[in-house]
C-alpha cells in the first residue's frame, strides 16, 4: 500500500539536545497511530517536525499529501480562552486558504453542518469559545481541524485536562473517523488505557522508538 508519510533518518535538536534519534517511521494512508513516551520522550517533538514548526538536523520527512492538507490540533491548554468568537467563527476559520477572502460557500455551510453533527456540537456553535468547557473547546477546535477535510490529523496531547467524559467523547470521534476512513490519525498521548480502540498502531518513543505495533503487544509488553 502507498505510503501517506515517509520520515526516514531524522534527528532533531531541540533545547539544546539531541530531542529525536534517528526516526524511521513508514505511515500508511487511514493509519491510526499513537506515540507514547514518558515527559521528554519526543512525541510533541515529532509532531512539531512533521508540521515544520521544529526544524530538523537532519533525515527526511517526505509526504504524499499536499501540506495544506495536514492539520495540527494542539492541546487544549494552549487555547486562549479570551479570544473574543464564537464557535461557529473559530470553526469556519477552517474553511480559509490563504490568498482567499473570509467568504463561505454553501458547501462549507453544508460540511459546517456535518462536523456540528459528528461531534455533537450544535447547542454550543453560538456561544464565545471562552465560555465552553475544556472538552467543548476541543470539540469546537477539533471541528476547524475537520472542516478543511484534511487527510493527515496530528494531534497533540488533545485530551490534557479533560474529564473522562470528554476523554471517552473525543475517543469516540477518533474511533469514527478511522472506521469511516477519513482521514489519517498520528496524536501523541498519555491516555493509552483509556484508549478502547484494539487496531491502533503503537510507537513508544525515548528520543529513539523503542517500540513499534500493534496495541495488544504493547499492552502486553510495557
Amino acid at each position: 500500500m502507498e505510503k501517506i508519510l515517509e520520515i526516514k533518518n531524522l534527528n532533531v535538536y531541540y533545547n539544546g539536545h539531541n530531542a529525536l534519534k534517528n526516526i524511521n517511521i513508514d505511515i500508511k494512508p487511514n493509519e491510526y497511530i499513537c506515540l507514547v513516551g514518558k515527559n521528554g520522550s519526543g512525541k510533541s517533538t515529532l509532531l512539531k517536525s512533521i508540521t515544520g514548526l521544529i526544524k530538523k538536523e537532519s533525515g527526511t520527512i517526505n509526504f504524499n499529501v499536499d501540506k495544506s492538507e495536514i492539520a495540527y490540533l494542539a492541546q487544549v491548554g494552549q487555547v486562549d480562552s479570551k479570544f473574543p468568537a464564537t464557535a461557529r467563527e473559530v470553526i469556519m476559520t477552517g474553511c480559509q486558504k490563504h490568498g482567499i477572502k473570509p467568504f463561505y460557500s454553501k458547501k462549507d455551510e453544508i460540511e459546517f453542518e456535518k462536523i456540528c453533527n459528528l461531534l455533537n456540537i450544535n447547542k454550543i456553535i453560538d456561544k464565545k469559545i471562552g465560555e465552553l468547557s475544556g472538552g467543548q473547546r476541543q470539540r469546537v477546535l477539533l471541528a476547524r481541524t475537520l472542516i478543511g477535510k484534511p487527510k493527515v490529523l496530528l494531534l497533540d496531547e488533545p485530551c490534557s485536562g479533560l474529564d473522562i467524559e470528554s476523554i471517552d467523547n473525543f475517543y469516540t470521534v477518533l474511533d469514527n473517523l478511522f472506521y469511516n476512513k477519513e482521514v489519517t490519525i498520528i496524536m501523541a498521548t498519555h491516555d493509552l488505557d483509556e484508549i478502547k480502540n484494539n487496531d491502533i498502531r503503537v510507537i513508544c518513543l525515548e528520543q529513539e522508538i523503542i517500540f513499534d505495533g500493534n496495541i495488544k503487544d504493547y499492552m502486553k509488553k510495557f
